[in-house]
């Protein structure tokens, strides 16, 4: 996980994930974090967030939170992710949560996307499999986010957000069908479930 991160060293390095590309509802939501990279402060267990439990990543979550030399969480909303489509708004919470930070990093590590910026950047397919800045940025975008549609779930609770954090699961797209559109539906993604 930091063969990428030694390349860099004695580099400011950071690493920027996302999550929520794929949602039907809800916003994307970026974060860029720079971690400390000396022995003692590695956080065990930092991995790609899709590979871990729930319980696992909250609490690495905290961990990263404390631990991390800066970070930024950028949320893109729905109305925004259909006026410039979903890569774009993905691409512009990234170039935000990069800006927000109060660190300037040398480089920045972006699982498979590039951006807009004057900071170095690599990107790197599976990144947040195989970097663990970018690993870290994933547990804080995917955490921060399904923490999010929680919330969501109790303003609009018929849709069931907080089990299946807006995506199109079965459930998602029946209780579509049923009750309409929320606001904070994706209308260029549900253009095929609702008449």
């Amino acid at each position: 996980m930091l063969d990428y991160e030694r390349k860099y060293k004695n580099m400011i390095v950071a690493g920027i994930d996302e999550a929520g590309r794929g949602p039907l509802a809800g916003p994307v939501v970026c974060a860029c974090v720079i971690m400390p990279l000396e022995k003692d402060k590695i956080i065990e267990g930092i991995n790609d967030s899709k590979k871990l439990s729930p319980s696992k990543r909250e609490k690495l979550y905290d961990q990263i939170l404390k631990t991390a030399l800066d970070y930024s969480i950028v949320e893109i909303d729905e109305k925004i992710i259909d006026e410039i489509n979903i890569l774009n708004a993905t691409k512009l919470g990234m170039k935000k949560a990069l800006e927000n930070l109060k660190i300037k990093p040398d480089i920045v590590l972006i699982d498979a996307v590039k951006i807009e910026s004057d900071i170095r950047q690599e990107n790197i397919i599976k990144g947040d499999a195989l970097s663990y800045n970018i690993a870290s940025a994933s547990i804080l975008a995917k955490v921060y986010r399904d923490r999010l549609m929680v919330e969501l779930s109790k303003k609009y609770p018929q849709y069931n957000f907080a089990k299946h954090k807006g995506y199109g699961t079965k459930e998602h797209i029946e209780a579509l069908k049923l009750y309409g559109k929320c606001p904070i539906h994706r209308n260029s993604f549900i253009k095929n479930f609702i008449s």
